[in-house]
């Protein structure tokens, strides 16, 4: 982290100049960091338009808005949005508005209960995969990964029953370094077919085998 300084009023911020703590914004930072994002003229009616549809929507919701919502809910164009922030969306108005796209990326409903409290860091971890997005090495499968790949194909909660087939694979592969079939899968948890359809919309492998942090060889 570093700290950003404008108008003897300091602000800590990441490697990005993305404040670190939403709720520490004020219009000193948004005028100060509008200055180091080519805005030199200073903030119009415009740009807090934009910054106050972002900060709204990030205390309603508690997540940054995208950007469709943003230039639509403000009644712009796309073009009009990259004349008044032309470093772009998140690294010019959400930066300036104090929001980063991390912030509300995932909801506490993504995790289960028995998981350990994930510190904020975990948003910069780096897991290696392929080009079908799946996880090259098993063993650098944890829970966030688990909940960002199950959020990224829009499953609206990990549910308990979400969890009991994500862990039943990752068990029976500890065990037997193989993944299971989808046969023994529903079997071994009672699931039907089509309840299991129903919890991993995107299939069996590209779903449930992905967000378990494995895949078939």
């Amino acid at each position: 982290m570093s700290r950003f300084t404008y108008r003897d009023k300091g602000y800590e911020v990441d490697a990005g100049d993305f404040l670190v703590d939403p709720n520490q914004w004020d219009e000193n930072f948004a005028e100060g960091m509008a200055q180091k994002n080519n805005i030199p003229d200073g903030l119009t009616a415009d740009h807090w338009a934009v910054i106050s549809f972002i900060r709204n929507t990030f205390k309603e919701f508690g997540r940054c808005p995208m950007v469709y919502e943003t230039y639509k809910n403000c009644g712009m164009t796309l073009h009009s949005l990259k004349t008044l922030f032309p470093t772009g969306y998140l690294r010019g108005a959400c930066k300036v508005a104090g929001v980063t796209y991390k912030d509300g990326y995932l909801e506490p409903v993504y995790f289960p209960h028995t998981a350990e409290d994930l510190e904020l860091n975990y948003a910069n971890k780096a897991y290696r995969i392929d080009v079908r997005g799946f996880l090259q090495d098993p063993g650098e499968w944890d829970h966030y990964y688990a909940a960002c790949r199950a959020f990224e194909m829009k499953i609206p909660k990990l549910t308990d029953k979400h969890w009991q087939i994500i862990r039943f694979l990752r068990e029976q592969y500890e065990k037997t370094k193989e993944v299971p079939t989808v046969y023994e899968t529903c079997d071994n948890n009672n699931v039907s077919i089509e309840e299991l359809e129903q919890l991993f919309p995107d299939g069996y492998h590209r779903g449930a085998v992905k967000i378990a942090g494995l895949r078939v060889r």
